[in-house]
């Protein structure tokens, strides 16, 4: 299989083999189980006080024939506060149905939440996202503006990855034919709900990605176009290539994170 070269003005510069590097058989269950694996790395661990509720002087008394004791009264056996305390005496408290008690079964920090996957298995749900960017009907089926580009995969020359301003960042992915994508990834919504006081207050859509095999400058200055991201391909993973678990979103390769993938390494 062969596949246009383009320099960062757009203009062919050549061919090259890609017959490995995109030749794996798209698995969308593979790539989902990949994809929550990941996810699953990035949750923060939480939890309560192990000691909530239990921060106080109430205890039970148990003895019978006892000046103080709660046995043979009418009273629910449960620890309450002794002593000469005014309105607070004899108040129950640490059990769950007392006011001020613990809580009855509360999140444990200790909890795991990471989910495993074999290393092979995740391997090949990375080769398989990373032939869905290389079938035309896949990327547009994710929603992607693809129709000025040509051919797919993107593939340009490794003079792509000295770019350092924004504004040469966008030439490049117009020149290529993504003019309309750029239009599209560019529309911020508000979110629905309660997450708008939450941090997270609006949306924005999932653009073109820039794969490349080193950084000089492009990864900074990717980030100044909303929905497009830049990232080495040491450090590309599933989550980036398929977004939500969906394979095929539009990608721009250098040529010689091509060439890393054509070795197998």
């Amino acid at each position: 299989m062969k596949a246009h070269v383009l320099g960062i003005d757009g203009s062919q510069k050549g061919e090259m083999s890609v017959a490995k590097a995109f030749s794996e058989k798209v698995r969308t269950d593979l790539i989902s189980r990949a994809f929550l694996a990941e996810m699953s790395e990035t949750r923060q661990p939480y939890g309560t006080d192990p000691m909530a509720g239990f921060r106080t002087s109430a205890h039970y008394h148990g003895l019978r024939h006892y000046k103080y004791s709660m046995m043979n009264r009418e009273m629910a056996r449960m620890p309450r506060i002794h002593g000469r305390v005014g309105y607070m005496s004899m108040t129950a408290r640490q059990v769950p149905q007392a006011n001020k008690g613990r809580e009855a079964h509360p999140p444990k920090a200790f909890k795991v939440w990471k989910e495993k996957i074999n290393r092979k298995e995740w391997m090949k749900a990375f080769m398989s996202a990373i032939a869905a960017t290389a079938d035309k009907s896949v990327v547009a089926g994710r929603g992607h503006r693809i129709e000025g580009v040509k051919n797919v995969p993107i593939i340009v020359d490794d003079k792509v990855q000295e770019l350092k301003k924004t504004t040469d960042v966008r030439k490049l992915l117009e020149s290529v034919g993504l003019e309309a994508e750029l239009e599209r990834s560019s529309v911020v919504k508000s979110r629905a709900g309660r997450g708008k006081s939450r941090g997270r207050a609006t949306k924005v859509r999932k653009g073109p990605l820039i794969v490349v095999s080193e950084d000089k400058g492009i990864v900074k200055a990717a980030n100044g176009i909303s929905g497009v991201e830049a990232v080495t391909l040491a450090n590309l993973s599933v989550m980036d290539i398929a977004p939500g678990s969906k394979p095929g979103r539009v990608t721009v390769w250098s040529k010689s994170a091509v060439e890393v993938l054509e070795k197998g390494k």
